[in-house]
């Protein structure tokens, strides 16, 4: 049964919670169907479960939510008696059900854009060529401090727009192109604007530790040190991120530099993420498992031993196929070791200026699966049960399965790895956000 999947702790909360209780050949049911609020009927599921079965897959299904959750799921046949006049019943026409999509990584927020450097680099000038001349991130920080908020907000909400339009409810912003206290809460503050536009669950990462701002240009410790005695409490005292990231690399900030960081964002009850062993292998991973971080992102120099303490840590190891591809690198991720040493992979498309100004998850399911091999089963864990847990949100989101939150995307494909294996066309029919219909 698949209901052994599901953790206990869920089970017995959302026992307690609603009064619910397991039924057999069933996923999870209800004993009070008069609660429910809207049935989906003729439906295929991807609960995301993990299972010996791909996907998790239930087909000829039904699914019952009531407010904002899932009550109840498994073969329409073995459905209790319920009245259809208390309630929405919904003909899915044989579609498919996944878990709302979740992008874990994402730097959506900034000002500008570097199409200039793009082209730049195409027509044969160097990095060094393009930082004497105004740009890399430098630019980035000088177009995000120079706009305003209410700027900000309107160059960021299309990209997630866009995303938002390919059945993702859940997403990860950053801040890091602001580098000074005022800049920085301006960001964070704007991603937060974010999710009253949209119906969208925003998550908060403060990435002061992105790169050194010019006026700190000789004295990177001096920064770090503004990054955890004078930003970092602010943003804590203010509830703007619950999360803390740092870019641990050569052109970033070393091993020292990196745990001062995370020993003040453990000491402010914040967790912890990295960009870590992208371009280089500096024991950023393996110092991220030490702190109990929740992922180290990129990855692409990790080390077998670098693995064994993320698997040591059970954490999350968050690949970037968009960066990958759009600075044409040639080092791939350890994707058969993080397999064999059992570490979970997630999907995301690190939308950014300056390496992934990329707004399409569906593009990234495909990257995935072409460029770093991994089945569509395990890219679609990448987006959906992985990616929630990359974002400390294993127990609400990522899955279908009684007592997570109702956020579903509904897709008009014939199988799962339909939304692997094409991008361009977006089949998405229908997105459901705790448990109300918003496309």
């Amino acid at each position: 049964m698949l209901i052994s999947n599901i953790s206990a702790k869920v089970i017995a909360n959302w026992l307690f919670s609603f009064g619910y209780l397991p039924m057999t050949n069933t996923i999870c049911a209800s004993n009070s169907p008069q609660r429910w609020q809207t049935l989906w009927l003729n439906v295929n599921l991807v609960t995301m479960i993990e299972t010996e079965d791909d996907y998790g897959a239930v087909k000829e299904a039904a699914l019952a939510i009531s407010d904002g959750k899932i009550v109840w799921l498994g073969k329409e046949v073995d459905l209790p008696t319920y009245n259809k006049d208390t309630l929405e019943v919904l003909d899915g026409q044989g579609r498919w059900l996944t878990p709302g999509l979740i992008d874990c990584h994402t730097h959506l927020v900034y000002g500008g854009n570097r199409a200039n450097e793009f082209e730049m680099r195409l027509q044969g000038k160097s990095y060094q060529e393009i930082a004497e001349a105004g740009g890399g991130i430098v630019s980035t920080v000088k177009a995000t401090r120079e706009a305003t908020a209410a700027e900000l907000l309107k160059s960021s909400l299309p990209r997630l727009t866009a995303l938002h339009q390919q059945g993702v409810t859940t997403v990860e912003i950053k801040s890091g192109y602001g580098l000074d206290l005022t800049n920085e809460i301006k960001m964070l503050e704007v991603a937060g604007e974010l999710a009253k536009q949209l119906p969208v669950t925003v998550k908060r990462t403060f990435l002061g530790a992105h790169a050194l701002p010019i006026e700190y240009k000789d004295d990177p410790d001096g920064y770090i040190a503004l990054v955890c005695d004078e930003i970092m409490p602010v943003i804590v005292k203010q509830k703007l991120a619950d999360t803390v990231d740092v870019f641990c690399e050569n052109i970033g900030f070393d091993i020292k530099q990196t745990e001062r960081v995370f020993i003040a964002a453990k000491k402010h009850g914040l967790a912890i993420k990295a960009h870590a062993e992208q371009l280089s292998d500096l024991g950023g991973t393996e110092l991220a498992a030490k702190y109990q971080a929740l992922s180290s992102d990129h990855v692409e120099f990790l080390s077998e031993q670098g693995i064994k303490a993320m698997s040591a840590a059970n954490m999350t190891a968050v690949l970037l196929p968009g960066a990958f591809y759009f600075l044409r690198e040639t080092q791939h991720p350890p994707i058969e070791l993080l397999r064999k040493h059992g570490v979970d992979m997630a999907i995301a498309t690190d939308v950014n200026p300056g390496s992934s100004p990329i707004c399409s998850i569906q593009l990234m399911l495909n990257m995935a699966c072409t460029l770093f091999r991994l089945t569509p089963n395990e890219a679609l864990a990448g987006v959906t049960r992985n990616a929630a847990k990359a974002l400390g949100l294993s127990s609400s989101k990522g899955q279908l399965a009684v007592g997570f939150d109702a956020d579903i995307a509904v897709w008009n494909i014939s199988q799962p790895a339909e939304l692997c294996y094409q991008f361009g066309v977006n089949p998405l029919s229908a997105l459901i956000q705790d448990g109300r219909q918003v496309i």
